[in-house]
């Protein structure tokens, strides 16, 4: 394998896009340690530290390589932008004229891309002035309310949210748009998907001080869980690697004096195919509830306003509650099925096996062919969304039974990490393959 990584900088073209996306991870790294300007520097301290011990907010943090945490001019992250994806891959579904441009080739997924940079700076304008009303002003006391030692309403502009609000909401969309433009950079001029690279380079970044502050705490227990996480590595990789081969034949037909078809072939259905896209949906639905007490109010005093806020602080936003983490783990199952019915039409695709002359062995073309892949996709689904449910609650679990907050090498961090970093491997290989080079797969 080391032969091979050298190969790569034998390779003039290669080594040049290699350089070019470390170049591109060091920019992003260089904006999540900046600072948005105007920002009270010990109210930053508070909010990192309610930020890593709460649920609701983690995901956030870690999709952004803390810099959510620290508020600098990347505290967004690239999440505006898959949002935008996903929003636009729903409705290709259900609005007709998007659904023709994925269709029409290279030339229909420049238009599908270019509305969603426009949908996502939208999320992004949206996502910053509540960041900035909520927290700019301290009325984020249901993000902190089950947070100890950390007191509510922490407030970011100690001298009033207006008028330098309008500076920090800038700033926030400027640096989400500008994470865009480094993903599509990495896509265009680097190796492998800019967008997995850049949440690839975040997830990663907290890995070695996080394994050292576990290690500081309990070093008995950090040797067990690093074990563990070697477990969970290979879990991972097996389950991301395991496909259903649905078997397809295709019958001889004439044209002229040639003989086409006659060939065996098969559709890979994937056990995980929604991936991390199911853990991004339930940490954004479990905190839109957060999101909707903490503007109705009523953190004190009584009322139906003070009752709800009061239980939303106490399932919703503590992670260690049994409620959170159940409704969690059933979400993640629900937005699995959710995603691989958007992903996989098995109508769609048995009108394409029909029309090409193909069939499933033992099963009829036309209705049938469709139910049995529908039967088909949903059965494979249950056991990848019930692993990929187990990896989320992974930590809660490490909590509950180590006594470890935030252990780094479970949950969705190795999810995301392993499946990055197997797709850019397998890119590797491609571009050394076509430059007669033996690759890292065999």
């Amino acid at each position: 394998m080391l032969s091979n990584v050298k190969n790569v900088f034998k390779i003039s073209d290669l080594r040049n896009k290699f350089l070019f996306l470390l170049l591109m991870i060091a920019l992003y790294r260089l904006g999540v340690a900046i600072r948005v300007p105007g920002i009270d520097p010990e109210a930053v301290k508070q909010f990192k530290a309610g930020v890593q011990q709460q649920g609701a907010l983690g995901f956030l943090d870690l999709f952004s390589g803390g810099a959510f945490g620290s508020f600098s001019i990347f505290a967004l992250g690239i999440m505006p932008y898959i949002t935008a994806s996903i929003i636009m891959q729903v409705l290709g579904v259900v609005i007709p004229k998007l659904e023709k441009l994925q269709q029409e080739g290279a030339v229909g997924q420049r238009k599908i891309t270019q509305y969603t940079r426009y949908l996502g700076i939208g999320i992004a304008l949206l996502q910053a002035t509540a960041l900035t009303f909520i927290f700019g002003e301290g009325r984020g006391n249901a993000f902190f309310g089950a947070a100890q030692r950390i007191p509510q309403g922490i407030q970011l502009l100690p001298d009033g949210i207006w008028p330098r609000g309008y500076l920090v909401i800038a700033t926030l969309v400027a640096g989400s748009a500008m994470l865009m433009w480094i993903g599509e950079m990495i896509s265009q001029r680097g190796i492998g998907n800019g967008m997995s690279m850049v949440i690839f380079a975040s997830v990663i970044s907290g890995l070695p001080y996080g394994f050292y502050r576990i290690w500081q705490e309990n070093q008995a227990a950090s040797i067990i869980l690093f074990i563990l996480s070697l477990g969970i590595v290979v879990a991972v990789v097996r389950v991301e690697l395991a496909v259903r081969r649905i078997p397809v034949q295709f019958a001889k037909r004439v044209v002229g004096r040639r003989m086409y078809g006659g060939q065996n072939t098969y559709i890979p259905l994937k056990v995980n195919q929604s991936g991390v896209i199911a853990i991004i949906f339930a940490s954004s639905v479990l905190l839109l509830p957060v999101l909707v007490a903490n503007l109705l109010g009523g953190s004190s005093g009584s009322g139906w306003r003070a009752s709800l806020q009061s239980w939303v602080t106490k399932n919703l936003v503590n992670s260690q509650s049994l409620i959170y983490v159940a409704l969690f783990a059933v979400m993640i199952i629900a937005f699995a099925y959710f995603y691989n019915s958007i992903a996989f039409d098995p109508i769609q695709q048995a009108d394409q096996i029909r029309r090409q002359g193909g069939f499933i062995p033992g099963v009829r073309p036309g209705p049938q062919t469709e139910r049995y892949l529908a039967k088909a996709v949903n059965r494979i689904t249950l056991p990848g969304a019930l692993f990929v449910a187990a990896i989320a609650i992974m930590p809660y679990i490490i909590l509950w039974v180590f006594n470890v907050q935030g252990f780094p090498f479970a949950g969705t961090t190795v999810l995301i990490a392993v499946g990055v970093g197997m797709e850019l491997i397998r890119q590797i290989d491609g571009q050394l393959m076509m430059r007669n080079y033996e690759g890292f797969l065999k």
